[in-house]
């Protein structure tokens, strides 16, 4: 029941009955004007006084003046009694009409269940702009939001149909609200495509269909050749002889319209009679209606065609207002377009879904976009962390290693951490690991400055403290807060011994073979950044089969935890795990890792985490040869002699002739300019490795001699016969190396 207004004036005195009012109004007036009000309060309503109630009884009841014009022109009390017009007197009983009328059934909902009856709106302007779809942007498709109340005269109420107006433009409002909700929940391309589908299917329309370029373009780039559209995902609640009850091909047929029933809409994976891909002619039909921008009805003049070239021609089309074509404008381009469908027991899409299927194609086009953008950034991301970090560990003689890194967050997958093996001369590996503050694209970019360095030191054959130095000094020449922990180790197979230097960073933790870990007592110095610090280094024993673990902050410390409780945890991790396997032989190191990593519960994961492991396995003294020459002539004969012994020992013989010949050129190379002993070095391991050791700093460099030259073919010789071979400088001289295979290599190990 409507509640009409009540004037601001007090109360008036009953008017005489059969005279007029100075604003010419006479007894019909009156009359209307209380039907009206005993329509309103109904009978037993305290405003429902007799008319003939004296003045002292309660205050008649006043009509509902809807502006100042309709007071009469005296403006004073008692002239007439009738402060209403007649046409206020007829709107106001068409608004009562309507009060009485009932309220128009509603068409089935879908996810929200609301109405998709009439909208008000105005038509799209045909003369607005229109954009390119690679390159002029245009204007933004301007939906304008329908207020409740607003009528289609001039922006005045209509009479007699203001409340059943309002209500169809509020469940048109609540609809698109909860629609473009839907949708922008998606953070990737398939939540938002998905969300724009189970948004619409069945409220809005009956099938959908979207189309998406391949590929997709990416910020401001420019795509290059055809644009093709490929069907991304196709949606439909349940196949229509459910949704007609009978026979839609013949209703369909009846009706004059196409039967699209057996369209199979369960995704691009499935049997789908439309196409899949469609390249769109330059000067087409369809090229014509997504440059157009705005959604235009399947029976439009242009979209006749369109539709056939982007479903196929062998698809079959609804005719009439049973198809809507909404092209998919991202922020520079179209990127797509939606293909709306409604079934023939349906009604017809009317011309304010126009305005719904704009506003749903633009918040799905500008989600696309931006997760477009997100999906850039996360590959960035990605080739940033391949980059920086190592792809593969080499497996040095005498050690085994094994790596795992976590990212702080899937938004964030890489930080400031790092871990390195390095191969150095003498089969010695440098193990390095670090983390700069923060997980940050800053911090990565900073780490992988520092991974670089710190492998160019490592080149150098610098001591442990020197290379933390030289570190330091970088990260100062990067900035002044440019800070990081580090932490610098070398391993020696042959002397079964570990060097490590300290940077602020966590010690690290050794299992040996029995079961028993212990942290090691590595002084901690101060963080690379500081500047002016001297670094300190410790050697100590690595005996065979013993695991040394490096590891970030990220692993043993949180919010839950300080950092030497986690290391406590991790030390007794580690012996629990070397129980559980036995204390005969240490446990696998890959499932070392990850058991590791298991004792990280909800909320430990607060920063980066590196963790690099490594299996000591030495190389047994009875498996090398070690000499000293002097830089004499009758060296290279000294060195065969050796060597031919040394192959004699270990019953490597069919090895002689190749071995001697290299080791002869080799060590003439280094007398040559060699002024203090040269060292010779044999390693049996998986191969045999040579080293030739000198104070010269000066790299041979292979070349080609020419016939007359007496010299040059040393290394040409090497290169031939050797499976590697290389030269490494040192800060007292080089080392010259190569390695022959072992006959039955492949069945030693």
């Amino acid at each position: 029941m409507t509640e009409y207004p009540t004037s601001q004036e007090g109360p008036q005195p009953v008017a005489s009955g059969g005279g007029t009012d100075d604003a010419g109004h006479g007894k019909a007036a009156v009359a209307a004007t209380e039907a009206v009000r005993t329509h309103a309060q109904g009978p037993g309503s305290e405003r429902g006084a007799p008319a003939s109630a004296s003045a002292g009884e309660l205050p008649r009841p006043r009509t509902a003046a809807a502006s100042p014009a309709d007071a009469p022109a005296g403006g004073e009390p008692g002239q007439g009694g009738a402060r209403t017009r007649d046409g206020e007197a007829a709107r106001n009983a068409a608004a009562a009409a309507q009060d009485r009328a009932p309220e128009p059934p509603r068409p089935r909902g879908g996810e929200d269940r609301i109405t998709h009856g009439a909208r008000p709106g105005s038509r799209p302007d045909p003369t607005a702009p229109t954009g390119d779809l690679d390159g002029t942007p245009a204007d933004e498709v301007q939906v304008d939001g329908v207020g409740v109340g607003a009528g289609r005269h001039g922006g005045g109420p209509i009479p007699g149909a203001e409340t059943g107006t309002a209500r169809r433009e509020g469940d048109r409002l609540r609809f698109v609200g909860a629609a473009t909700r839907r949708i922008a929940r998606g953070i990737d391309l398939d939540e938002i495509v998905l969300g724009l589908c189970r948004a619409t299917v069945p409220t809005f329309s009956d099938a959908i269909l979207v189309y998406l370029r391949d590929p997709l373009p990416v910020g401001d780039e420019r795509p290059v050749g055809p644009v093709v559209l490929r069907l991304r995902r196709t949606d439909r609640l349940r196949p229509l002889d459910d949704l007609t009850g009978g026979d839609p091909a013949g209703a369909a047929r009846a009706a004059g319209e196409l039967d699209f029933s057996q369209m199979t809409l369960v995704g691009p994976q499935g049997d789908l009679p439309a196409a899949e891909l469609c390249e769109i002619r330059p000067g087409g039909a369809l090229a014509e209606v997504l440059r157009g921008v705005r959604p235009v009805f399947g029976s439009a003049a242009g979209a006749k065609d369109a539709l056939p070239e982007l479903l196929g021609a062998d698809h079959p089309v609804p005719r009439g207002q049973r198809a809507i074509l909404a092209p998919l404008r991202g922020r520079r381009r179209v990127i797509g377009a939606a293909v709306f469908l409604r079934t023939p027991d349906r009604p017809a899409f009317e011309t304010n879904d126009l305005l719904v299927a704009a506003q749903l194609a633009t918040h799905t086009a500008l989600g696309i976009d931006k997760a477009v953008l997100y999906g850039r950034e996360a590959y960035i991301a990605d080739e940033l962390q391949r980059t920086m970090l190592p792809d593969s560990l080499p497996q040095p003689t005498g050690v085994r290693l094994a790596s795992r890194y976590l990212p702080a967050a899937e938004t964030a997958r890489v930080g400031g951490d790092w871990y390195d093996a390095i191969p150095l001369p003498g089969s010695r590996v440098a193990l390095v690991v670090g983390d700069v503050m923060g997980h940050s694209m800053t911090s990565a970019a900073i780490m992988g400055q520092l991974r670089t360095t710190a492998q160019t030191l490592a080149q150098l054959d610098l001591p442990p403290a020197e290379v933390l130095h030289h570190l330091d000094e970088q990260a100062q020449r990067l900035g002044s807060d440019r800070m990081a922990t580090c932490l610098y180790a070398v391993y020696d197979p042959v002397s079964h011994r570990i060097t490590i230097a300290n940077a602020g960073h966590p010690p690290p933790v050794l299992l040996h073979l029995g079961g028993r870990a212990e942290v090691l007592r590595v002084p901690p110095g101060a963080p690379i950044g500081v500047g002016g610090v001297d670094f300190e280094a410790v050697e100590l024993d690595a005996p065979a089969g013993a695991t040394l673990l490096l590891y970030t902050d990220g692993l043993v410390e949180s919010r839950l935890r300080d950092v030497w409780t986690g290391i406590e945890q991790l030390r007794e991790r580690l012996a629990t795990t070397a129980q559980l396997t036995g204390l005969d032989h240490p446990p696998p190191l890959e499932a070392l890792c990850d058991d590791v990593l298991d004792m990280l519960g909800p909320g430990d994961r607060d920063d980066d985490i590196a963790l690099l492991a490594a299996r000591f396995e030495g190389i047994a003294p009875s498996d090398v040869a070690y000499w000293f020459l002097d830089p004499e002539e009758t060296a290279p004969g000294r060195a065969r002699r050796f060597a031919r012994r040394a192959l004699t020992r270990w019953g490597l013989e069919e090895l002689s002739d190749s071995l001697e010949l290299l080791v002869s050129e080799v060590v003439t190379n280094a007398v040559r300019y060699a002024e203090r002993p040269v060292t010779l070095r044999l390693l049996r391991t998986d191969v045999l490795r040579c080293e030739v050791g000198d104070d010269s700093p000066q790299l041979p460099r292979q070349r080609r001699a020419r016939d007359t030259d007496e010299g040059g073919r040393g290394l040409f010789l090497v290169n031939r016969m050797a499976r590697r071979w290389g030269a490494t400088r040192l800060s007292s001289g080089k080392v010259v190396w190569f390695e022959l295979p072992l006959p039955g290599a492949h069945d030693r190990r």
